[in-house]
């Protein structure tokens, strides 16, 4: 079974069950990886929910937070406050944050980050899932939510599949990644 998945019995039991969650969970798991084993920096483009053209290069320097997300996903929901908490405490001090919405429209998108407090841009990747893509062909991405922290090179400096269990460990991952020698 490859981590962060489902069983598949589970997914037949839930689907027999009728729960109908529409997301595959993931087991909680975080991932650090060593920088002398990151891989290639991931390039990517996207438009936000809002209609701005975002790429890799523009957070290049400094330490990014990328949450894969969509509207209904009962994890991204809980795991929402979290993030943005982490969001506030590093906000202007070399970190950013972006989603990627993988299912959602703009206006849904929009109506999520205003309904749970959340304040930074994500991604509409619904029609071709290209940014998702980027990321995948350089890290596993098994399951929604799943939350990457970048280095300043662009490269997956760690990984957390399935709904972030406290802002702690998001922030002491950011911290550990921003505390790195610059290139």
């Amino acid at each position: 079974m490859a981590a962060g998945c489902a069983p598949a019995s589970s997914l037949a039991e839930q689907y027999r069950d009728g729960s109908n969650k529409g997301f595959i969970a993931g087991n909680f798991q975080v991932v650090e990886i060593a920088e002398k084993d990151r891989g290639k920096p991931v390039v990517f483009e996207g438009v936000t929910e809002t209609g701005n053209t975002v790429t890799s290069g523009d957070y290049r320097g400094g330490v990014l937070v990328v949450n894969f997300w969509y509207a209904a996903c009962g994890p991204c929901i809980v795991e929402a406050p979290l993030l943005e908490r982490v969001w506030q405490e590093y906000k202007g001090k070399g970190v950013e944050f972006l989603g990627v919405n993988t299912y959602d429209q703009p206006a849904t998108a929009l109506s999520f980050a205003k309904d749970n407090g959340v304040t930074y841009p994500s991604v509409i990747d619904v029609t071709d899932g290209t940014v998702k893509l980027a990321f995948a062909q350089v890290t596993p991405i098994q399951a929604t939510p799943t939350t990457l922290v970048i280095d300043r090179t662009g490269r997956v400096a760690a990984r957390v599949i399935g709904q972030l269990g406290a802002s702690s460990i998001l922030s002491t991952l950011v911290s550990d990644t921003l505390a790195e020698d610059a290139p």
